[in-house]
């Protein structure tokens, strides 16, 4: 039977689990203001992932607008602050 470390064993429980994506969501959640900045942090009401889409919602019109024409950039900062291609999608709503 093969040895693992604690770190890996929890990396594959999590990768063949449905909380994966909220898991994902909470560490976004942690960065989501170095990645965007304080003005968006304050104004998004939620972040969830499902599959490999981002869901941003906000009520703020004009953040949307913003979020919308950054979804690459988005996209991109997310998958690097978690070291990993995770987001293929953003959807803002």
């Amino acid at each position: 039977m093969g040895e693992y470390s604690i770190s890996e064993a929890m990396q594959q429980f999590l990768n063949s689990s449905r909380i994966k994506g909220g898991i994902q969501a909470l560490q976004i959640e942690d960065v989501w203001e170095e990645i965007m900045g304080k003005t968006i942090a304050r104004y998004t009401d939620k972040l969830q992932i499902i599959g490999d889409k981002l869901i941003i919602t906000t009520s703020v019109a004009p953040l949307k607008n913003e979020l919308i024409y950054q979804k690459e950039k988005i996209k991109h900062r997310v998958n690097e602050a978690l070291q990993q291609k995770v987001i293929n999608d953003v959807i803002v709503q």
